[in-house]
């Protein structure tokens, strides 16, 4: 079933680390052989081998409309011919700097950069350059790309390794990295308390999404901003996830609170490699060349990153009904699961907001990294291979979350149903 597969991913540890360019891809976590992809269209890829199957990664995210998305296709195909890269500055740059703008009230200006991780550490170095301190606080298990202070117990494809103590993050780096359990408000005062006027910023995923979905707990985003406010500090929200995913102004919009930095990444571009990060004019004003905090990149706001990012965000704007269609979606798909999950007689929990989803075999609340890491994860293994049989490919790692597109029909999400309950009776 998986020939083609097993053969490329034989030659591709001869050439490149592991077989793969991103870790988590390398099935470590679930075992076996990755799957190697042809082809993607709608809700659908198709390996080497020619097998379809039902996709909930969408790329981790950007495929909020589906993969292969026309618009954006016919979009990428026009601008290509007009050159790949130019090194310097484009009318289309400003036109999707305005699309972001309009969309997210409180962003004033935005710096496009070319990935969800180059964005994030941009913005923690803005953070420091901003308040003159040298500390942030992130969450155990939320990820924020592999720049060294976010490999301080982080969740995702760290997690999924067991790496928490990652050998290249020098001593200095992970003291200025200051970590706390997501959900925990007293725990991030306790910081404070104990780093009085160092801490330059929270950095956090306001919806979790590196050790499965988890949602903020009531309270802890609007007391992280009540913090910084009164601290001096500054609250970064990485939307590289939830960004245009929740809610036409992502997170923010969606839970009602401001941050002062936000990061995006994935679907700004419409799933080509892009990122970006913005924020308050009196912020984003210390980034050169108006000031002193250094960010650069040759291929920043490259023509076709652009172009598909921009046709992908004017769909969403105009036609805001797509994020209640989704949504109607992952409600349908979660019913469907609780009641084969019920039927199954396994310990579970379903965290779910918007477009998000995961499922822990566990008899506890999922609230941070340490519940997510105490669920049975052995059984999710199976599951994610008793699914992935019957053509549903979800995420190869308990750690990470579904992800719904609008490209999804009913009769696929009931075909995804019947086969977790298929999957249920077979598993241990």
């Amino acid at each position: 079933m998986y020939q083609s597969s097993k053969s490329l991913f034989e030659r591709a540890q001869q050439s490149i680390p592991g077989g793969v360019n991103s870790p988590v891809r390398a099935f470590k976590s679930v075992g076996g052989t990755p799957v190697f992809i042809k082809s993607a269209k709608g809700a659908y890829m198709v390996d080497e081998d020619g097998n379809q199957y039902i996709d909930y990664i969408n790329s981790w995210g950007p495929m909020v409309l589906g993969h292969a998305y026309e618009p954006v296709v016919k979009a990428i195909q026009a601008k290509v011919a007009l050159g790949t890269s130019f090194g310097a500055p484009t009318e289309l740059e400003i036109e999707i700097a305005e699309l972001i703008k309009s969309m997210v009230p409180n962003v004033d200006l935005i710096r496009m950069v070319n990935s969800g991780t180059e964005a994030c550490m941009s913005a923690v170095r803005l953070a420091r350059g901003y308040t003159g301190r040298n500390k942030i606080i992130k969450f155990e298990g939320c990820y924020h790309g592999h720049a060294d202070c976010f490999l301080v117990k982080a969740g995702s494809g760290v997690a999924t390794f067991g790496i928490q103590h990652v050998p290249g993050v020098t001593a200095a780096v992970a003291n200025d990295t200051l970590t706390c359990a997501y959900n925990d408000l007293n725990a991030v005062k306790a910081l404070f308390a104990n780093n009085k006027e160092e801490i330059a910023a929270i950095i956090i995923e306001p919806v979790a999404g590196n050790m499965g979905c988890i949602p903020p707990a009531e309270g802890f985003l609007e007391g992280l901003r009540s913090l910084c406010t009164e601290m001096g500090s500054l609250l970064i929200f990485d939307e590289v996830m939830t960004g245009f995913r929740l809610a036409k102004g992502g997170a923010q919009e969606r839970l009602k609170i401001d941050a002062d930095l936000v990061c995006y990444g994935k679907v700004i571009g419409a799933g080509m490699p892009v990122g970006a990060f913005g924020g308050r004019k009196e912020i984003m004003e210390h980034i050169a060349p108006l000031g002193n905090v250094y960010q650069a990149g040759t291929l920043s706001g490259n023509p076709l990153a652009m172009i598909a990012g921009y046709t992908l965000l004017h769909e969403l704007k105009t036609n805001t009904d797509r994020f209640s269609s989704i949504e109607k979606k992952a409600d349908y798909l979660k019913d469907g699961l609780i009641k084969v999950l019920d039927a199954s007689g396994f310990p579970y929990r379903i965290n779910h907001l918007g477009s998000m989803l995961s499922i822990h075999f566990s008899e506890n609340d999922i609230t941070d990294f340490e519940a997510a890491a105490s669920a049975n994860n052995a059984r999710f293994n199976q599951f994610f291979h008793a699914m992935l049989k019957r053509g549903i490919y979800l995420p190869p790692s308990a750690f990470e979350t579904w992800f719904i597109s609008d490209a999804l029909s009913y009769e696929d999400l009931d075909k995804t149903i019947e086969a977790a309950k298929e999957a249920l009776a077979e598993i241990e």
